[in-house]
């Protein structure tokens, strides 16, 4: 399926982050401590935005399924009628992008995600975060208090482009 071209690959990927992601919905976390060396899965809605000073905003919504974990895990993003848009997976071998027909690798998660968005994205600390869990992501501060309604908010001001992420995950 290819994408229209108003949807840029670097949108696409932007609400893959591991970010933004945080529309409509709720749904209730695990209640008990997560075990993030083991697999998990998460599904729902997020949102990606990026500022940067000289107006250039991006943002990007997608609904979501998230499984694994920071080292070896999978990121499906969705249409709002269930086509995939783009698919990320990653292991300590290396990571894959496919997204229209076309597959991209790097050597980690990080590089890709760096070099596809333009930015680095607090995808390792983002299972922490929907753990409940507080995590550090270098100019990131993630908003826990709505997780127990399945909602989670994070906001990076330092480095530019400043950025935002918003998840909502399903019941």
């Amino acid at each position: 399926m290819h994408l229209a071209p108003a949807l840029p690959r670097r949108a696409l990927l932007l609400a893959a982050l591991p970010a933004a992601l945080w529309l409509a919905g709720c749904a209730q976390p695990p209640r008990r401590p997560v075990d993030l060396t083991q697999p998990t899965h998460w599904s729902g809605r997020m949102a990606v935005q990026l500022q940067d000073d000289n107006a250039q905003d991006q943002s990007f919504s997608a609904s979501f399924e998230l499984q694994g974990s920071e080292h070896q895990g999978q990121l499906t993003l969705l249409s709002p009628f269930g086509a995939v848009l783009a698919e990320l997976q990653w292991s300590p071998q290396g990571a894959q992008l496919r997204q229209g027909g076309q597959l991209r690798e790097s050597a980690s998660l990080d590089a890709l995600v760096q070099d596809t968005v333009g930015t680095p994205l607090p995808l390792g600390a983002l299972f922490s975060w929907l753990a409940g869990e507080q995590a550090s992501a270098p100019g990131w501060q993630a908003d826990l208090s709505q997780m127990d309604q399945g909602r989670l908010r994070a906001q990076r001001s330092q480095p530019l482009p400043r950025a935002s992420l918003r998840v909502v995950l399903d019941r």
